[in-house]
């Protein structure tokens, strides 16, 4: 697979991360590129809708095997894309065609980024089908059980960006602890962001990610009881900023002269704390697309992002400015880390 090819596949896929990716240095952006595909090719099996669990989670831990070099990636792609039905977006359908030349791209790698970008794929895909599972629409026990949902998902995501990085700069492994704890924090905002989007999608489909500790009803479409929903929603951005102040954190430790990194991280940044303050306005919001951020938003946020990638001092301020209005729950990343790590 050319990088151009990869480069092509990724947008087809996923227009943000297309457009966030490219702003990583080489061999960086190729690195990341190919872990988002191989985490996609995941993701697809998992969303297949006609698929029930258990042939999901054979096909997941499938890839698994060829991802290790023990099974074919041939067959694999044959066999899964054969199972794929036309409610499976034509882009996926062409993702899990080309599962070998993503695969050889893979192994092209040197072996450290192949251990980095194996464990994060084995992490996310084995929560995958413990998640398939315990789906319901009655939500998860409590902010822990979300919290490590939120990590298999999206928190190992940002310690494997966090492995690169240092892969690529090792001067970075100075900061390591910090940043690794940082960066599953900043994943769990991401994660946080995308639940609270995407809370009536999900309910059509009977799941609910939303903890039962905070839950005062079932979340149905509309809600029964709105104000009680409005309250749960507000506690639950509170929470998602305070990962996101985290974020910020973590950005900041980044070299100002590495402003692909940096402006890799402020781009997810500044478009999360965007959708949270939409979020937060639209209190009769009833679907994800509802609450989108505009392209306008988006181009803001690229253009302060990079007039101030330099200044910590600056990148503090604009981050108050995005954030405007939203309460911030901020808890120790640490013992946070230290909890969803024992996955």
């Amino acid at each position: 697979m050319t990088n151009q090819y990869q480069a092509e596949l990724l947008e087809k896929v996923s227009r943000t991360f297309a457009l966030t990716i490219p702003q990583l240095p080489s061999p960086l952006s190729d690195w990341v590129s190919n872990a988002y595909l191989l985490c996609r090719i995941a993701d697809t099996i998992e969303d297949e809708p006609v698929l029930d669990c258990d042939t999901k989670s054979t096909l997941i831990l499938r890839f698994l095997d060829v991802l290790s070099g023990q099974y074919a990636s041939t067959d694999f792609s044959e066999s899964v894309t054969s199972k794929l039905s036309d409610a499976t977006p034509e882009a996926e359908h062409e993702l899990l065609s080309q599962t070998p030349a993503v695969i050889a791209e893979y192994q092209q790698f040197p072996a450290q980024v192949q251990h980095i970008l194996a464990r994060c794929v084995t992490i996310m895909s084995e929560g995958m089908t413990h998640y398939q599972h315990v789906a319901s629409p009655d939500g998860l026990a409590d902010q822990a059980a979300l919290d490590k949902y939120c990590y298999v998902v999206a928190g190992v995501v940002g310690e494997m960006l966090t492995e690169l990085f240092i892969a690529y700069r090792p001067s970075l492994a100075a900061h390591q602890q910090d940043l690794k704890a940082l960066s599953v924090s900043f994943g769990l905002g991401l994660q946080l962001t995308n639940i609270l989007k995407d809370v009536w999608d999900d309910a059509r489909r009977d799941v609910c990610w939303w903890p039962q500790s905070i839950l005062k009803q079932r979340i149905c479409c509309p809600p029964q009881e709105k104000q009680s929903f409005l309250e749960t929603k507000t506690q639950l951005l509170s929470v998602a900023q305070g990962h996101l102040c985290d974020a910020l954190d973590y950005t900041l430790l980044l070299p100002t002269e590495e402003q692909g990194i940096r402006q890799f991280c402020l781009w997810a940044l500044g478009m999360a704390t965007q959708t949270l303050r939409v979020i937060q306005s639209s209190p009769d919001y009833l679907n994800g697309s509802t609450v989108k951020i505009s392209r306008k938003t988006v181009k803001q946020v690229i253009i302060t992002s990079r007039l101030l990638g330099r200044s910590n001092w600056g990148l503090r301020c604009l981050f108050r400015w995005w954030s405007r209005g939203l309460k911030c729950q901020r808890r120790s990343y640490h013992e946070l880390y230290r909890t969803v790590s024992c996955w």
